[in-house]
């Protein structure tokens, strides 16, 4: 499994996520219509998170860079990674968990609980 696939399918399992291609070949990950993950699969593989607690640190990563299109003025964060560069899944993880706790409904999100 790739990368891209392991955190695709990691969204994909929270309450009520679904996968959308709002953008042809980038699918994005929803919850009741918002969008909490960003993913791209071009040379290597990009996400795209909303890091309410985390943006400052994910800046400190050369990876990582503010979202375009004005989303990074509102905390989503772009990950890139080129091909065969390996990235922290777990780390990934989280972001992506944090970006789905900051955009589902407050019912939802608690079923997701914070990790240290």
């Amino acid at each position: 499994m790739t990368d891209f696939e392991a955190l695709r399918a990691y969204g994909l399992a929270f309450p009520e996520a679904v996968e959308d291609f709002p953008w042809e070949d980038h699918p994005v990950l929803k919850v009741r219509g918002k969008i909490f993950a960003f993913l791209g699969e071009e040379d290597g593989f990009s996400l795209t998170v909303k890091l309410p607690v985390s943006r400052d640190f994910a800046e400190t990563f050369d990876f990582a860079a503010p979202a375009g299109y004005g989303l990074g003025r509102s905390g989503w964060i772009s990950c890139r990674f080129g091909a065969g560069e390996a990235a922290d899944l777990d780390l990934m993880k989280r972001w992506i968990a944090e970006s789905y706790r900051a955009v589902a409904p407050k019912k939802l999100a608690a079923l997701v609980p914070e990790q240290d």
